[in-house]
C-alpha cells in the first residue's frame, strides 16, 4: 500500500512540475528569443541570421552560438568559463548584468541599483547600442546580440527586476506542489512555473503569440527599457510576492509558502504574459538596432 502511495506521489509531482530541467535560463530564454525572431521585420531577420553565422567569433566553443535560441542562453553558459591564465571567471565582469535589485517595498527607482552601470536595464541599452554600431568589429556585435537577447529575457523574469533584500527571492524557501527540498521562490519562477506556463495550450512561441490580442501586444512594447523595468518590478511586487504574502513588505522569510495547483492556474496567465512581453520587447530593440 505504501509503495502505491509513494508511486502516486511521484507521478503527481512529475505531472505537476512538467520538466524542471527546462528552466527559465533555457526554455524561458529560448521562447522569448523565438517570439522575437518571429516578430521582427523580415529585413531584421536576414541581418540576424547573417550575424548568427559568425558565432564562432565569440571564442566560446563550449557555449556555441548558431541561432537565436542558442544566443539566448549564451550569457548564462559563459558564467562557468575560466581564464586559462588566471583561473578566474573569464566573463566575471558581466555577473551583475543579469538583474537589478530594485526594492518592491519602496517607490520604483533605478538610480541606486544602476549607479555603476552594471545592472540589467543599463546593459540592455548598452548592448543594443553596440549591436547597432556598424563601426564595431563583427565579433563585438555578435557578442552584443547574444548579451541583448539574454538580458531582455532576464528582465522578463519578475524576480530579476524586483526583490526585497532576499537575492531575488532565492532566500525565500517555497514549495511547488509536492516539490520542496531546496526549492525557492526564485527557482519556481525561473523554471517550474514558467515551463508550465509556456507549455500550457496554446503553447510554444507561436502559440503564446497567437493567444495574445494585438491590442495587448501594442501595450506591451509601449515605452522604453525603464518603463519595462517598472512593469516587471510591479509584477514582482503584486503577483510574485503578492500572491503568497498578505503583506509583501512584512517578514517574507517566515514559514514555507506553497504554490499549489489552484495558485498555479492563477499565475499561469501572468507568467505567459511576461514571456510574450519579453519576446516582443526584444523584437522592438532588434528592429531599432538593425534598421
Amino acid at each position: 500500500m505504501l509503495n502505491h502511495i509513494i508511486r502516486a506521489a511521484l507521478v503527481a509531482a512529475a505531472l505537476f512540475a512538467a520538466n524542471p530541467a527546462a528552466a527559465y535560463w533555457e526554455y524561458g530564454h529560448q521562447t522569448v528569443a523565438k517570439i522575437a525572431f518571429a516578430s521582427v521585420r523580415p529585413a531584421t531577420r536576414t541581418k540576424l541570421n547573417a550575424l548568427l553565422r559568425h558565432g564562432d567569433l565569440l571564442g566560446t566553443p563550449e557555449c556555441a552560438v548558431t541561432d537565436i535560441a542558442s544566443a539566448s542562453t549564451w550569457a548564462d553558459c559563459i558564467k562557468s568559463l575560466k581564464d586559462p591564465a588566471t583561473g578566474k571567471p573569464r566573463f566575471g565582469y558581466a555577473y551583475n548584468w543579469h538583474f537589478q535589485d530594485v526594492d518592491v517595498c519602496r517607490p520604483f527607482d533605478l538610480a541606486a541599483p544602476c549607479a555603476d552601470g552594471n545592472c540589467l536595464s543599463t546593459q540592455i541599452v548598452r548592448q543594443q547600442a553596440r549591436l547597432a554600431n556598424s563601426a564595431l568589429p563583427l565579433a563585438d556585435r555578435v557578442q552584443a546580440l547574444a548579451f541583448l537577447t539574454h538580458l531582455v529575457g532576464d528582465l522578463s523574469q519578475p524576480l530579476h527586476a524586483g526583490e526585497h533584500h532576499d537575492q531575488g527571492a532565492n532566500k525565500i524557501k517555497a514549495s511547488y506542489g509536492l516539490i520542496a527540498g531546496r526549492t525557492n521562490l526564485h527557482s519556481i519562477w525561473d523554471g517550474y512555473l514558467t515551463e508550465r506556463a509556456i507549455s500550457t495550450p496554446p503553447g510554444g512561441p507561436l502559440g503564446l503569440l497567437r493567444a495574445t490580442p494585438r491590442s495587448e501586444r501594442r501595450a506591451m512594447i509601449a515605452g522604453d527599457v525603464t518603463d519595462w523595468s517598472r512593469d516587471s518590478w510591479k509584477v514582482s511586487r503584486e503577483t510574485v510576492y503578492g500572491s503568497l504574502f498578505a503583506d509583501p513588505c512584512a517578514d517574507m522569510k517566515s514559514g514555507r509558502p506553497v504554490i499549489d495547483e489552484a495558485l498555479v492556474q492563477k499565475l499561469i496567465p501572468a507568467a505567459r504574459r511576461q514571456v510574450v512581453a519579453g519576446g516582443l520587447r526584444l523584437a522592438k530593440l532588434l528592429d531599432a538596432a538593425l534598421r
